[in-house]
């Protein structure tokens, strides 16, 4: 029993909180292309942005103060949500209303927030370009991961799945199988 409840415990660490990451608004963008664009967009820019400010953080900061660290990582990420803001509003003029939303879905973003402590614990031999690849290739590989949910979107929304599994229940069954493929090929 002892090794069935570890392997139980292993697959939902790996399956739900490693490779789940931004569940809930890949299921917002996956709705609709538009907001899979705008959305996949802002990620990345808060993903790579915001593993620059670990390599910033990780630098300063003594290895003794990893409770500290963990607050300045949430906070850099308020700061990186208000100055996104700040340029939108500058920038988009009248669109601001229409674009906010995707700084909104995507500022605390577990995708985000993952991102940024995973790459502070294994970019620090890679040095400053290192945290910015490690963000690109996270914001690259949640647009990899909405699109693989958008082509499904509708088929497991159809009339053909039965309607107490329609919707999140489906999507997340297909997320977890598409994890455990994709954790094969690891």
């Amino acid at each position: 029993m002892f090794l069935i409840t570890e392997l139980i415990a292993f697959l939902c660490a790996n399956l739900i909180l490693t490779r789940a990451l931004g569940t809930s608004t890949m299921f917002i963008a996956a709705g609709s292309r538009k907001n899979l664009i705008g959305t996949a967009a802002v990620i990345t820019v808060f993903t790579t942005i915001g593993s620059a400010f670990a390599y910033i953080i990780d630098s300063i900061l003594p290895q003794s103060l990893d409770d500290i660290r963990l607050l300045l990582y949430v906070a850099a990420t308020g700061l990186i949500y208000v100055g996104l803001l700040f340029i939108l509003k500058k920038f988009s003029g009248k669109n601001f209303v229409k674009y906010r939303r995707y700084v909104h879905i995507s500022a605390f973003n577990c995708a985000v927030m993952g991102t940024i402590f995973t790459v502070s614990g294994t970019a620090e031999n890679m040095g400053f370009f290192g945290y910015i690849s490690a963000g690109l290739e996270a914001g690259a590989g949640f647009v990899a991961a909405s699109l693989i949910l958008t082509a499904a979107y509708r088929r497991l929304n159809s009339k053909r799945v039965p309607e107490s599994f329609r919707g999140f229940p489906a999507m997340l069954v297909y997320l977890g199988i598409i994890s455990m493929a994709l954790y094969a090929l690891k």
